[in-house]
């Protein structure tokens, strides 16, 4: 597999792999760990959720910025490592359990990405523009999207099988190991990386940095600091008085307002042949936002799902498996002082001091009368965070088939455009979340839980989307773009996934507001359907700009 790619593709295939293996070892865990009651911060559903959409929002906001630090001053080898050991040292800090040094443990992973992530896969790209590799770039950069899930996928079992033997702590030291992992492999391929990895400095036609700082950097932070600072109308169901959901939501929404009128303004001012092109770009990245929005629940709405809607219970021979492998806990029928939950598994506080009550743990509580066990009896439950390997499950399978499948396309030349692929990834995208409705419906809205399958199917079907829509993303702007603009281009996409990834955690923070689930996953399929509608209405246009730039 390696022999006809470059020397550096298996270091920095295995660097990425360990590098998600951190990252995704912690998503898996986080508002699982955020809403512990006993051991982690006992948040509610709507506070884990604000707080893990604001995260990862902000993580894929700095890439804009470490990859231009990096093409300009620091180089792609100082960038990375520099990313990765602040990013592991921040897994680290996760597990120190108090809420301050979350918040500087958060921030060094957001921080840490923005230079880790861009720039290891620019670094990969830099090796296939030698004209031996050049007809291997596609097939070296599936090879390394491979990387990305093998690690997503093994990842949850560790955090899993160190939560439960040990704890919260040992999962994120876990997730933290990882990542210096991936950073010594990183290190130990510098033989090969040549002069790659080194910076390109400032060119002719480049954006002035110190212009990006005054006129995107600068602004958004004081219109955060207004968003946070500035107060709605205070009642009963809005106590702190917040505009948008939460003071949080309030700051990042403030916050990007600059930075959309800048994006707004590159088109206004662009030449008339880069104006189409431009506008082409923007209108994909405000679609997309909307796909961001719904696959990012994987992380919250979704493990919420898992954890408390799924039938986890394992017997036989799948329950010797995973209790050998400490995959799975044991959860005794039996009434103590538990946490309590409303009917539909909202956390009760007062004063912010979880309340109590003498009753069966949690679990239970929908699992049909005839299927509980006996008083003092024992049930094995896989862990949660496990169902986070399904969607890169469904990434290592489906990958090949649909390469195949476009492949086939091309060689007939039938193969759809990159904004038709992009229509068709939102349209699949939006009928997975009937799924989900589906699921509710078999659940007679939670009251009973549900099979596994009713997630994996959800997952594989999303999964065709974002396979027909994300690697598209990244085709299209280095398509598009105008030469002196790609970097901030790319930077609008990676703005928009931003948004999108905070408007997950709005909508996940909105759980509890509904009585019947289902029409939580109605508003999702509308979101998507909504975006599907305005992907198609846009494509005659967007297809004729990208025939008139002589790509598909």
């Amino acid at each position: 597999m390696w022999k006809s790619h470059p020397k550096a593709l298996p270091y920095l295939f295995l660097s990425e792999m360990w590098e998600r293996f951190g990252y995704y070892l912690m998503i898996g865990i986080f508002t699982l760990y955020l809403k512990d009651v006993e051991t982690g911060f006992a948040m509610t559903e709507k506070e884990a959720s604000d707080l893990y959409g604001t995260f990862i929002a902000l993580v894929f906001l700095t890439p804009f910025i470490g990859g231009l630090v990096a093409d300009r001053y620091w180089g792609y080898k100082k960038s990375i490592i520099i990313g990765g050991i602040m990013m592991g040292t921040g897994y680290f800090m996760m597990g120190i359990h108090n809420l301050t040094m979350l918040y500087v443990a958060m921030t060094l992973v957001i921080v840490g990405n923005g230079f880790f992530k861009p720039n290891i896969s620019t670094l990969l790209g830099n090796f296939y523009t030698e004209e031996q590799y050049k007809e291997k770039k596609d097939e070296g950069y599936n090879i390394f999207y491979m990387g990305i899930n093998v690690g997503a996928f093994i990842c949850n079992f560790f955090g899993a099988a160190l939560q439960i033997l040990l704890g919260w702590k040992f999962a994120f030291m876990a997730a933290g190991v990882g990542m210096f992992v991936g950073v010594m492999i990183f290190i130990l391929g510098t033989k090969h990386y040549g002069n790659k990895t080194e910076k390109k400095g400032v060119q002719p036609n480049d954006m002035p940095f110190w212009k990006i700082v005054m006129f995107i950097l600068v602004p958004s932070a004081v219109f955060g600091v207004i968003g946070w600072l500035l107060k709605g109308v205070t009642s009963d169901t809005n106590p702190d008085s917040y505009i948008f959901g939460s003071d949080s939501t309030d700051a990042f929404i403030f916050a990007c307002i600059p930075v959309i009128v800048f994006y707004a303004s590159l088109y206004f001012k662009a030449k008339e042949d880069d104006k189409r092109p431009i506008g082409a770009l923007l209108a994909i990245f405000a679609v997309v936002i909307l796909f961001w929005a719904v696959f990012k629940l994987n992380g919250s709405a979704l493990t919420t799902w898992a954890d408390r809607y799924t039938d986890r219970e394992m017997t036989g021979t799948s329950k010797s498996l995973f209790s050998s492998l400490k995959l799975a806990k044991e959860v005794e029928f039996k009434k103590d002082s538990v946490e309590l939950y409303d009917a539909n598994f909202r956390l009760q506080k007062e004063n912010g001091i979880v309340k109590k009550e003498v009753n069966y743990p949690l679990y239970f509580r929908n699992v049909k009368q005839e299927l509980k066990p006996a008083e003092g009896a024992k049930v094995s439950l896989w862990a949660t965070n496990l169902s986070q390997s399904i969607n890169p499950g469904w990434v290592i399978i489906l990958t090949p088939l649909v390469v195949a499948f476009f492949t086939f396309l091309r060689n007939r030349k039938k193969e759809p455009t990159t904004p038709t692929k992009i229509a068709f990834g939102l349209l699949i995208s939006a009928l997975s979340v009937l799924v989900m409705v589906a699921a509710v419906k078999m659940g007679a809205n939670g009251t009973e839980k549900v099979s596994v399958w009713w997630l994996v199917a959800n997952y594989g079907v999303i999964t065709i989307g974002e396979l027909f829509l994300s690697p598209m993303g990244l085709s299209v702007v280095s398509k598009l773009s105008p030469a002196n603009i790609t970097s901030l281009m790319m930077g609008g996409w990676f703005l928009s996934t931003s948004i999108g990834n905070k408007l997950s955690g709005v909508l996940a923070s909105m759980w509890d507001q509904y009585e019947d689930k289902a029409d939580f996953f109605w508003v999702n399929f509308a979101l998507l359907m909504f975006a599907t509608l305005l992907m198609f209405a846009l494509l005659k246009q967007l297809n004729k700009v990208m025939r008139e730039k002589g790509i598909n």
